[in-house]
């Protein structure tokens, strides 16, 4: 239905006046994601911890922005996000289709090394947040149809096909986690507890969500090349040096590009992704080696 060539023959995800929330989406994985969106017709709602950055961001996406993106200052560690998110994304565009809910990175260390506090401080904003914000979400979608916004007057069907609108076309959440889901990390104690958690409860709401035709999925990049992959290469050397050794480990021989992530992220929310549901999906140039 979706998977038929649009303008300069792209692929139509069928993305065009969706609107989608992206958490982080000031740089990074988040704003990859938000850039694929945007160029394929979807409109956005970005939010950050700080308003300089936020408001940089949405500039970039469009020189004007208006119709397209805007922007919200939020922390996820705070229970009164995901409301002041959807009510921003109603207020300027309204409708909600779903959210990329890019959790951030969690701080390196070793379990011995890391502390009561840091452990509660990522708990608070990469699990709590991002299980809250799609739990509010999720209740928010339940009425997200084909052709409707969210809570609009085309709803959703339960249980098949319903009058042409097939299950699954709708509402989409997807978590961007981290290999760590698969296989533990060296260094990254907080990253090794935290999301593989997040993985069951992305398996655990597709299951509770998909008679609402509602998607959950995860994303598991590796080595994609943000300022946040050569902060953490850095701390292993020269990051130009340590980027071309550890790409001899990845069966493509390279890192990743942001914009490849973006477009993954895209397809997986889009209606044209009407069939996954509680996947995790690596991005990852082949690099994570379980099944």
């Amino acid at each position: 239905m979706y998977l038929v060539s649009g303008q300069n023959g792209r692929m139509d995800l069928g993305l065009r006046d969706r609107v989608y929330l992206v958490t982080g989406g000031s740089r990074g994985l988040g704003f990859a994601a938000a850039q694929a969106l945007v160029a394929d017709g979807a409109r956005v709602l970005l939010s950050a911890p700080h308003e300089a950055t936020a408001a940089s961001a949405v500039a970039r996406l469009a020189p004007d922005a208006a119709g397209v993106a805007a922007w919200i200052v939020a922390d996820n560690a705070d229970p009164a996000t995901p409301g002041r998110l959807i009510a921003a994304a109603r207020d300027r565009f309204g409708r909600l289709d779903g959210a990329l809910i890019s959790v951030g990175g969690s701080p390196p260390g070793t379990v011995a090394a890391t502390t009561d506090d840091a452990w509660r401080s990522a708990f608070e904003s990469v699990f709590l947040g991002a299980v809250r914000l799609a739990r509010v979400l999720a209740a928010e979608l339940g009425g997200t149809g084909d052709d409707g916004p969210a809570g609009g007057p085309a709803g959703g069907s339960v249980g098949g096909s319903v009058g042409g609108s097939r299950t699954g076309t709708g509402g989409s959440i997807v978590f961007v986690l981290a290999s760590s889901v698969r296989v533990p990390l060296a260094e990254l104690a907080i990253s090794n507890g935290l999301f593989p958690g997040l993985a069951g409860v992305v398996k655990t709401l597709a299951g509770e969500l998909g008679p609402a035709g509602i998607r959950v999925n995860g994303l598991l990049p590796v080595r994609i090349a943000t300022d946040r992959v050569r902060e953490l290469d850095a701390l292993r050397g020269d990051p130009d040096e340590v980027r071309a050794r550890l790409s001899e480990h990845i069966p493509l021989r390279r890192y990743g590009e942001q914009d490849e992530f973006g477009r993954a992220a895209a397809f997986v929310l889009s209606p044209a992704a009407s069939y996954i549901t509680g996947a995790m999906i690596p991005v990852d140039g082949g690099a994570i080696s379980s099944i």
